[in-house]
């Protein structure tokens, strides 16, 4: 068989040839317009037809032909060929296909959803239940595990430094941007002035070319490193996704003995995915290692570079600054030294500092809060008191809801779960849990003894106060179980069980409660109606009693 090439090279020269060509070709018309590219086979076309070719000749040949062997092992050689194509074929067609990584919204992924898709979905998940549960075999493939195994270990190696180099170079951002030499330190000149023009030497040249060749040399091709582990990664998932489905029509052929030509194709792109990527997978893990290698190197070059320059600008300096003589053992435990005084007079600080400072307000009780502060002093003692510094409002089932300034009484410093940021109180009436950071210790302490001749009924009972105690505020006979206040805010009744208000009209708290034992509302008295309102919207009344004098409880 003659070449094209080699035919083309003996005729172009001979005019006669070239003249009866193209007379050949004007005695053909549909050659004419289209030109010779119809004539030719391409190469892969070709090759598919080789074997054919070469299967023909033997079948004329004589089996006692001394060619006869060359001529079988050509065709097999040949129909190899044909094999390795369409598996290469095959190969880069799943690539490109699993490899790409699409960046879809949401309203995208559920444009996507089909039946089909639902489908193919929930037959995975069947199967991969059975398995689960012990119902069907699993197939193991050790080599492959092996494999990716391995590359889930470069691949977290990647991201945990991906992470560690951002948070580098956050960190050194903000170092970049701390300039105290810029500032009037209020020093006299010496070490600080040699300190401040090497800290502004380094910031403005050595720090910024060190960020920039970072950047360049070892952030982008750790990003790029990132990038190309997607594909991989891709294509691994998708593998688990079609083993799934090779399995269950592995069944299918085992039982029924044939599948559909669909299915055939799908066992046939697993077996496909498969063996790309037990090809491929090891070659890529050994050049992601070589990646990751070269990249933790060019870091620590850098970190090198960096020391060997800072070093270098500074040796001048050095040679100025005080305890430059010593060594650096000796420059260590004198830096040691000087930092463990530091601290220690850190310390003492404050610890006076805490000494001094004022001791916490307490907020002040509710209306009608009294008879529930005495019995819970009876019932738990004071030491277990403690006042809510902000309203709670109880989220679960156990939870309970309480207003500002309301006291409790401990009962268990942590929950059942041992969580010690919940606490188990007592408000007199229910028990839950509420938040420990809402919570400040009630101080109970009995009222200074007031002189004789002010002195009224029941003087040797003691009065309960938090301390330091706030304004003073008008106490109540315990009998009564009743105070006065007035409202802050105007109120309209929805229901019979509610009374109107007006600001600034007095009322008579009743109970500070409603039935449920909620304090968020109170049973009120205005006048001469009894009904329900918010506790928020009330407040304390102006003491009538002349100052000094408060009522005996």
């Amino acid at each position: 068989m003659t070449r094209p090439c080699c035919w083309w090279s003996r005729t172009e020269g001979s005019p006669s040839c070239s003249w009866r060509s193209r007379a050949s070709l004007r005695q053909w018309p549909q050659a004419g317009p289209s030109g010779l590219s119809f004539l030719l086979v391409s190469p892969l076309q070709r090759i598919t037809k080789y074997p054919l070719l070469l299967q023909k000749i033997l079948e004329n040949t004589l089996p006692d032909a001394s060619a006869y062997p060359v001529l079988q092992r050509a065709t097999s050689a040949l129909l190899d060929v044909n094999t390795n194509i369409n598996e290469y074929k095959r190969h880069k067609e799943l690539a490109s296909k699993y490899t790409k990584v699409e960046q879809l919204t949401l309203r995208e992924r559920l444009a996507r959803i089909n039946t089909h898709t639902l489908s193919k979905k929930t037959t995975r998940l069947s199967q991969l239940l059975k398995q689960e549960a012990g119902l069907v075999f699993r197939t193991e493939d050790k080599e492959f595990d092996d494999l990716e195994e391995k590359f889930q270990w470069v691949s977290l190696c990647v991201t945990k430094l991906k992470s560690n180099v951002a948070a580098y170079l956050d960190n050194l951002e903000a170092f970049l941007c701390f300039r105290p030499q810029e500032s009037d330190l209020d020093v006299p000149e010496g070490p600080v002035g040699e300190y401040c023009s090497l800290a502004r030497d380094l910031q403005l040249q050595a720090f910024p070319v060190f960020k920039q060749r970072l950047e360049g040399l070892v952030w982008q091709p750790l990003c790029s490193l990132a990038k190309a582990l997607a594909g991989p990664r891709n294509l691994i998932k998708k593998r688990m996704d079609k083993l799934l489905d090779f399995e269950r029509l592995e069944e299918k052929l085992l039982e029924a003995g044939s599948v559909t030509y669909e299915e055939d194709a799908t066992r046939h792109t697993y077996q496909a995915l498969n063996s790309l990527l037990v090809a491929e997978l090891p070659q890529f893990n050994q050049l992601a290692l070589q990646w990751l290698g070269q990249i933790l190197c060019t870091f620590v070059a850098l970190q090198r570079d960096l020391a060997e320059q800072v070093l270098q600008r500074a040796e001048g300096s050095l040679a100025q600054l005080p305890h430059h003589h010593l060594s650096e053992p000796a420059f260590r435990k004198l830096v040691e030294d000087a930092l463990g005084q530091a601290g220690h007079q850190l310390r003492s600080f404050q610890e006076n500092f805490e000494k001094v400072l004022p001791p916490p307000t307490v907020q002040p009780l509710l209306p009608g809060a009294e008879h529930q502060l005495q019995a819970l002093l009876s019932r738990h003692g004071p030491g277990k008191l403690y006042q809510v510094t902000s309203n709670i409002s109880g989220a679960g089932t156990l939870d309970l809801t309480l207003l500002r300034g309301q006291i409790v009484a401990l009962l268990q410093n942590k929950d059942t779960k041992g969580n010690s940021s919940r606490w188990l109180v007592d408000t007199g009436r229910h028990r839950g849990y509420v938040p420990a950071g809402k919570l400040e210790l009630y101080h109970v302490v009995p009222r200074e003894e007031k002189p004789r001749g002010q002195a009224g009924p029941h003087e040797d009972s003691p009065h309960l106060t938090a301390e330091p105690t706030p304004a003073p505020v008008p106490s109540v006979p315990a009998e009564t179980q009743v105070c006065q206040v007035v409202a802050v805010y105007p109120f309209v009744a929805r229901s019979s069980h509610e009374v109107s208000l007006q600001a600034g009209q007095p009322v008579t708290v009743l109970e500070a409660q409603d039935k449920k034992g909620n304090p968020e509302w109170s049973l009120v008295e205005v006048d001469g109606q009894k009904g329900y309102v918010p506790s928020s919207f009330l407040t304390w009344a102006p003491s009538p009693a002349p100052w000094g004098w408060s009522l005996p409880s």
